[in-house]
């Protein structure tokens, strides 16, 4: 089936890192943009990071920019988010999602995964 699977949440200190990863299953990501959303408790899901079919460009929330960086290895079929200096309210499912198209234009027809859950707690 055509999936997305995250992986590389967990617990994490404040000031510290985590990569997720996600990796499409019987597709081919190189013609479509992907990006990171995220669902905090009690708020609705928020768009985090996107990147372009190939990987020129880039769009980040204000709330991440400079924190976090996404990037894409169309080789291996694998989208990428690092996040560095984490803070308490960066806890929340990360949800990697392929978008319609090659641009970071949201629609009504993506692909999601199930999320990975990030917690950032002392």
């Amino acid at each position: 089936q055509l999936q997305l699977e995250e992986s590389g949440g967990g617990l994490v200190q404040p000031g510290g890192s985590l990569r997720l990863s996600c990796t499409a299953s019987d597709f081919i990501l190189k013609n479509y943009a992907l990006g990171w959303f995220r669902q905090v408790p009690g708020k609705e899901r928020e768009g985090v990071a996107c990147i372009v079919d190939s990987g020129t460009g880039t769009d980040y929330a204000d709330s991440v920019k400079g924190r976090f960086t996404i990037s894409r290895d169309n080789a291996e079929n694998t989208v990428y988010l690092q996040m560095d200096k984490l803070k308490p309210e960066d806890t929340g499912v990360y949800y990697c999602t392929r978008y319609p198209t090659w641009s970071c234009t949201r629609g009504s027809n993506h692909l999601w995964g199930k999320g990975t859950l990030v917690t950032v707690s002392s």
